[in-house]
């Protein structure tokens, strides 16, 4: 059988390089699309890359952009994929705020893009596309838990932007005929997410505080609460939603909410701190309680945690719950991840990362590699 092949628009973000990761595994040949940057953002996929020199490579990279209509034209055209996995966004909710027109331009009109592409080349009954959605598409949430017949409210550029992708790509499945489905993804962590997300700026500060190499972590709202799952689990509901028989949208959670401050908690807890917050609001802190760890000793009382009005949104989602049934029931998808041993990955992959970091800065010689 001829292997089946597979485009991943976002292949250098977190989702992108552990599907590219389960896709090869499971014998597909992969093709990457990638921004063109004047620094390397490829280190989450370097362990997969194949010299252009080699004969059938597995994993392919292809320069491209969400806001170029002819470059993903020509890309679908040569790559002739059977399946698209669109995960290419500006995906950060607070920077959206800023940026607001890219964030509609790349992650709205961008899908369009990517749906006339395979309809004007005649791919419609060749080839099938997975949307990435989002829990932020419920914002404002209308019910608990949030399930597909969920009403959305988005409450930010960035969830208003995915709205349109969403229905753009309903829209093309029922006027063409295109296997097009949603994955409406609750947020999903790893120990390669991104730096600025919460729960990785959580684990890598605790990480370098434990360590002696930051004083104290400064987040926004602590009482926000989300439905974390495990990046590597989410990428295979991603697999199985284009595996059906029909086309369809599917909501991919865990089914369990947890408060940003419990993260806090889980993540210092990993590191035998105990915290005890005090305040309100912007005023709350955090101060150890106990260290119980032999190896990350802090005094009592040290603060580690204070509240910074700056990272708060302008109009804040607070509650974020996903009802997975429906992906349970006719997907057959099982998270092997809770959130306990989420954040356990987490830590000890941040903790081993601040260890060489600290070491370098304290003097540690390193030979200096320019493709790092």
């Amino acid at each position: 059988m001829p292997r089946k092949v597979a485009l991943i628009t976002g292949v250098t973000g977190q989702d992108g390089a552990y599907l590219a990761e389960y896709l090869l595994r499971l014998g597909y040949q992969v093709h990457g699309l990638k921004r063109r940057s004047s620094l390397f953002n490829t280190n989450r996929i370097d362990h997969l890359y194949q010299d252009p020199h080699i004969e059938n490579r597995n994993f392919v990279l292809h320069y491209g952009d969400m806001t170029d209509s002819s470059n993903l034209i020509r890309i679908i055209q040569e790559t002739q994929p059977d399946e698209i996995y669109n995960l290419a966004a500006m995906s950060h909710v607070k920077v959206s705020f800023d940026s607001p027109e890219y964030t509609a331009n790349a992650d709205g009109i961008g899908t369009l893009r990517l749906l006339e592409a395979v309809r004007l080349l005649g791919f419609a009954n060749k080839t099938r596309i997975y949307q990435a959605s989002t829990s932020e598409l419920y914002g404002l949430v209308q019910e608990v838990p949030q399930s597909e017949k969920t009403p959305f409210y988005p409450r930010s550029p960035y969830a208003v932007a995915k709205l349109y992708a969403y229905w753009i790509t309903v829209n093309y499945r029922e006027a063409y005929g295109i296997f097009a489905s949603n994955g409406i993804l609750f947020n999903h962590e790893s120990p390669i997410r991104g730096e600025t997300f919460v729960t990785r700026k959580i684990t890598m500060a605790v990480a370098r505080i434990a360590l002696g190499m930051q004083d104290v972590l400064f987040l926004g709202n602590l009482s926000a609460k989300r439905d974390w799952g495990h990046a590597k689990d989410y990428v295979k509901a991603m697999y199985l939603i284009l595996q059906q028989d029909k086309a369809d949208d599917f909501v991919i959670a865990t089914g369990v909410t947890t408060e940003v401050r419990d993260f806090v908690r889980m993540a210092f807890g990993e590191v035998g701190i105990e915290l005890t917050f005090t305040g309100e609001g912007a005023d709350e802190k955090a101060f150890v309680k106990s260290c119980s760890h032999p190896e990350y000793q802090l005094p009592v009382g040290k603060q580690v945690l204070a509240v910074d009005k700056a990272y708060f949104r302008p109009t804040e989602v607070d509650l974020l719950i996903g009802d997975p049934s429906k992906s349970k029931k006719v997907l057959g998808w099982e998270p092997e991840y809770d959130l306990k041993g989420l954040v356990k990955d987490m830590m000890e992959s941040d903790i081993h990362l601040m260890k060489k970091d600290k070491y370098l800065q304290d003097g540690g010689y390193r030979v200096f590699n320019y493709f790092e």
